[in-house]
């Protein structure tokens, strides 16, 4: 069900969603709110952005609030949409247009339609401020979730590494989780060699690439170098070449859903792994939230990883 409410008020929507419940009998139980700000760029990026919260909110029934900011320079009004029900998966979304003095003010518009007693998670999916938790929605919530793959604002990972906060974290780290438990295993299948340097061979620009390579850097405590190019499938990482002594431990993506992997004394073996969408990994951020101390160490081994064309 999608209820229009135009030139609105926060207390008409709360009331909206409090008839929706009942209309719907839907239930109450809505494990966090999920803060999603967004910027004006029409109805398909909009839409897009609605079927990802959408396809997330199945394993994390949440109150969305989209925030879309219009022209700060236009007549102060708030136009809401409460979409419940099959429109919107477990969640209850609710998004709010927002036009001049308002656009100055997203804490404040969110602050009366915030569940009580549950996680406050922000989000950001379209475009990425460079200190997540100084921005007003940023300070109200206690997990801050960026989206670089597609930052058009031209924030880069250096800025997110500089402008870090406990509680931060980014989809691209969650884009790689797969593969990181794929290297995990590969090291487990040749115990007791020490890691002398690793090359990591990945898409070009594409920061998953490069928050890999800080995770190796930092985990391992050697040299990575991060090797410009082009992945071969659709995964971004397309090899990595750990350097042990006794032989080299290599991860290579074989096709767009097999990943094999090759060790000294052992036959080589397949891995089905396939390209992660942003609902799955929005969806593994909302797992946890408190900080995470891995991402964080993977940001700062981003020093420590050498680029070469």
């Amino acid at each position: 069900m999608i209820t229009d409410l135009p030139d609105t008020t926060t207390k008409a929507i709360a009331a909206e969603l409090a008839c929706a419940r009942d209309r719907h009998s839907l239930a109450t139980g809505r494990v966090l709110t999920l803060l999603v700000a967004v910027d004006d760029a029409g109805a398909e990026s909009i839409d897009e952005t609605l079927a990802v919260l959408r396809d997330a909110s199945f394993e994390h029934p949440a109150r969305v609030l989209v925030l879309i900011n219009g022209d700060a320079e236009a007549e102060t009004r708030l136009d809401a949409q409460v979409l419940v029900a099959t429109d919107v998966g477990a969640s209850e979304v609710v998004v709010m247009r927002l036009y001049g003095e308002l656009t100055a003010h997203l804490g404040a518009v969110v602050t009366p339609l915030l569940l009580p007693d549950t996680p406050v998670v922000a989000c950001w999916p379209q475009k990425a401020p460079q200190r997540p938790s100084l921005t007003q929605l940023g300070r109200i919530a206690q997990r801050r979730i960026t989206n670089l793959r597609r930052g058009t604002n031209g924030v880069t990972l250096e800025q997110l590494t500089q402008g870090y906060a406990p509680g931060d974290s980014d989809m691209m780290w969650s884009r790689i989780t797969p593969w990181r438990g794929i290297v995990a295993s590969a090291l487990d299948r040749h115990p007791g060699a020490r890691v002398l340097s690793a090359k990591i061979a990945g898409a070009t620009e594409d920061p998953s690439v490069d928050l890999a390579a800080g995770w190796l850097a930092s985990s391992l405590g050697v040299k990575v170098t991060r090797l410009i190019g082009e992945a071969s499938g659709d995964f971004p990482i397309d090899r990595l070449v750990l350097h042990c002594e006794g032989g080299d431990v290599e991860v290579a993506v074989q096709d767009h859903n097999t990943v094999r992997i090759s060790a000294p004394g052992n036959a080589d073996s397949l891995v089905a792994m396939g390209e992660r969408t942003e609902a799955e990994s929005l969806a593994e951020d909302l797992r946890h939230l408190g900080p995470d101390s891995t991402y964080e160490r993977a940001l700062r081994g981003l020093s420590g990883v050498h680029n070469e064309l």
